[in-house]
């Protein structure tokens, strides 16, 4: 009786990924070039698990790899940081709204606090709204006075948004009257920060006047990514529990409005 060998089958996606997760976290960074040669897979595999990844939070894109999220600076999923400092967000609603008049036309990058901006957005009339963000777009779609132009773009369950190449190509000759857009951290040393490598530049250069609409409880701190520096900011809208102290550091860099 012969005996035949039993091949040895690849991994399993799935094994493959946790495989991915477990060699970034022993090495704390790693180059997809560098990943795809221990893996013996395409830098395009990489970069489709790396991207599955990251929106699951397990690590943090950077330019041309990966590296492990930090324990407590991982980015909460949507409707996580929907419920957080939920009173605040919508008072920032409110206030950025009164902003908007008739005529205009708005870009709103994602994130929980442009959602609440649409939210005061939708009794408004003849305004045109330019966003990759999908809550943006359930909070304006019964209203018949904004009409939503939706980026392209790769979706992201954990951000409820679009992203990738087709962002930055559908905001390419934009120029809108107004740009709000939100963010994870504002430091006073390194400016306006985010936990997403994704979010484009392109948001900020796609308006006039750039407002930056953030809670007072990320105000003084660091994330892992910088935006801008608050100085290229017309306007920051944050809440009243901002302390003194902090509100007089913002006054200094650029035009604040507190919203009650």
């Amino acid at each position: 009786m012969r005996n035949f060998a039993i091949p040895k089958l690849p991994p399993a996606p799935i094994d493959r990924q946790s495989e991915l997760l477990l060699k970034i976290k022993e090495q704390g960074t790693a180059m997809i070039g560098d990943l795809a040669e221990q893996f013996q897979v395409s830098e395009m595999t990489i970069r489709r698990m790396i991207h599955r990844l990251a929106d699951a939070g397990l690590v943090i894109r950077t330019p041309g790899g990966a590296m492990a999220a930090p324990a407590g600076s991982m980015e909460r999923t949507f409707l996580e940081r929907s419920a957080k400092m939920a009173g605040a967000k919508e008072a920032l609603g409110r206030a950025a709204a009164t902003l908007v008049a008739e005529g205009e036309t708005v870009v709103m990058d994602s994130g929980t606090t442009t959602q609440c901006i649409a939210r005061y957005m939708a009794a408004h009339h003849d305004v045109v709204t330019i966003t990759s963000s999908l809550a943006v777009v359930d909070e304006l779609a019964g209203s018949p006075g904004v009409q939503v132009r939706l980026t392209g773009g790769i979706y992201r369950r954990s951000s409820h948004d679009l992203a990738g190449n087709a962002v930055v190509e559908a905001l390419e000759g934009v120029y809108a009257d107004k740009v709000f857009f939100g963010a994870a951290a504002l430091s006073f040393q390194k400016g306006v920060m985010n936990y997403d490598a994704q979010m484009p530049r392109a948001f900020l250069n796609a308006g006039k006047q750039k407002i930056l609409v953030i809670d007072s409880s990320k105000i003084g701190h660091e994330a892992v990514y910088r935006l801008c520096p608050v100085e290229s900011c017309d306007l920051v809208i944050t809440d009243a529990a901002i302390s003194a102290t902090d509100l007089a550091k913002l006054k200094k860099l650029t035009k604040v409005l507190v919203a009650d």
